[in-house]
């Protein structure tokens, strides 16, 4: 059964620990799940801009802002949904918090208008993360606003990876490995 996998990528670089965990997470999830459609929404390239608290999707369907079009119709197609980020600040980096904070529209659409679920299609969620000192507060952070973002766009987020210490040492490879591989496998019935 194939299935669509949107990937919400929060790093600048291209080639950091974020990109190298989504890689290894892709590879272990490609070894269960070969028949997958990959679509990356590459948070910094795709540039989208904060919510302004216009009050449009109160009254509406959508976003006054027309930027969000592509996440939109990416995320409604979705069957899983990876967030890959590092921490910045114990939270999201900027770009990737614009495109959370952009779903004010689905929030408004379940509390304002009485929309049950704006995305009728459920989706399974997990969250990929870095962070450069010993401290797991951010990802703990991050895992609260993605429950609490998700549980008004019909998607669950199922668990995370997170690799620490990064300033000081590289990705342990094997580690992340196995630990993805748990996840997966501890997950297969839902999936």
């Amino acid at each position: 059964m194939e299935q669509n996998m949107l990937v919400l990528f929060g790093s600048p670089r291209e080639r950091g620990f974020t990109k190298e965990l989504l890689k290894l997470f892709i590879q272990e999830w490609n070894n269960i799940y070969p028949d997958t459609s990959i679509h990356l929404f590459d948070a910094y390239q795709e540039n989208i801009a904060p919510c302004t608290a216009c009050g449009f999707c109160r009254h509406k369907e959508g976003c006054s802002i027309p930027d969000y079009q592509l996440f939109d119709t990416l995320y409604c197609n979705a069957d899983i949904v990876v967030v890959a980020t590092p921490v910045y600040g114990l939270s999201f980096p900027a770009p990737l918090k614009a495109v959370f904070d952009r779903t004010q529209q689905y929030y408004e659409a379940y509390v304002s208008r009485h929309v049950k679920h704006p995305f009728a299609k459920p989706k399974k969620a997990f969250l990929l993360s870095v962070y450069g000192s010993d401290d797991k507060r951010g990802v703990e952070i991050m895992e609260q606003q993605l429950k609490l973002t998700f549980s008004v766009m019909n998607t669950k987020l199922l668990g995370t990876v997170s690799a620490g210490n990064t300033d000081r040492k590289p990705l342990e490879v094997k580690e992340i490995q196995n630990a993805v591989k748990r996840l997966l496998l501890a997950n297969t019935s839902v999936l």
